[in-house]
């Protein structure tokens, strides 16, 4: 079994983390640039966190086995702070720099005209930099959000195929597939998705153009949600090569397009089936 995590926050988590991940059959992930739950008040803080991103945390996660990538942005929720505004100064220098493979997340939070203004420059620079995207909507009004983030992809000129639209639900998938965009989901212990709701969606919308990602950080949710939809995907009656293609070849293919994935020393290759993992030897069962 294969997985490539393409969203989640391994500076939020330990070292048992990464053990387990491996485990479960994560050979890969992308970790995107967010906001780290305590305000930052300067932009040398952002420094030192963009240099542990591109840094630090891939040395980390190639203990295990697991080959790190990052996207680098400054975040919606601190886009209102003008503390916070000259990060996207320091963007450029970040952005030219390898495992690099996206802009984000970008976004909204509140829907401010100072993240209207954070996202659109944000866009701009993917179209120079010519790297995929990576969008944040909101957790409040949330169609809202979704429609006016469509409308600033449409308006940015960066094409929607290099655009990933994340923490989807029920209600703002279907505008997000019409757009042509990517569409993402994150699967949480209690909030955003769950694993039988995101079957339920792959079933009326396919497996095409999908990301599914655990979003693990700080709070309460869980790096091995990747594997856990791979195991209700199985036991809803997937195929293998459908789960592969969920949480393997999906991120590869978008993440892909940014032409700086390092996958050459992974165990890229799915093994012979999934029976080996045993998340997965539980869906078998059902």
């Amino acid at each position: 079994m294969r997985i490539f995590d393409p969203h989640i926050h391994m500076t939020s988590r330990t070292t048992d983390d990464y053990q387990a991940m491996y485990d479960a059959g994560v050979r890969a992930l992308v970790e995107p640039a967010f906001w780290l739950g305590q305000p930052r008040t300067t932009v040398g803080s952002f420094t030192d966190y963009f240099d542990a991103l591109v840094g630090w945390e891939p040395f980390r996660a190639a203990q295990f086995g697991i080959s790190h990538h990052c996207t680098i942005a400054l975040n919606p929720k601190e886009a209102n702070d003008p503390r916070c505004v000259p990060v996207l100064d320091l963007l450029p220098r970040y952005l030219a720099k390898d495992r690099v493979v996206a802009v984000g997340e970008v976004g909204y939070d509140s829907m401010t005209p100072e993240e209207d203004t954070a996202f659109s420059r944000q866009m701009q620079l993917a179209l120079e930099h010519e790297l995929p995207v990576l969008v944040h909507t909101p957790h409040r009004d949330k169609l809202a959000g979704t429609e006016r983030t469509l409308a600033v992809v449409r308006e940015s000129g960066v094409p929607p195929e290099h655009v990933v639209v994340d923490h989807l639900n029920e209600v703002t998938v279907g505008l997000v597939a019409d757009s042509g965009c990517w569409m993402g989901f994150s699967i949480y212990p209690d909030t955003k998705m769950d694993e039988d709701r995101m079957v339920a969606l792959l079933r009326e919308y396919g497996t095409s153009r999908v990301l599914v990602n655990s979003a693990a950080d700080w709070g309460k949710s869980d790096p091995l949600k990747t594997a856990k939809t791979g195991a209700a995907m199985l036991a809803a009656g997937f195929t293998d090569a459908d789960v592969d293609k969920v949480l393997w070849q999906n991120p590869v293919d978008f993440y892909g397009q940014s032409g700086r994935l390092e996958l050459s020393d992974v165990d890229s290759e799915p093994t012979a089936s999934f029976e080996g993992n045993s998340i997965l030897r539980g869906a078998r069962k059902k």
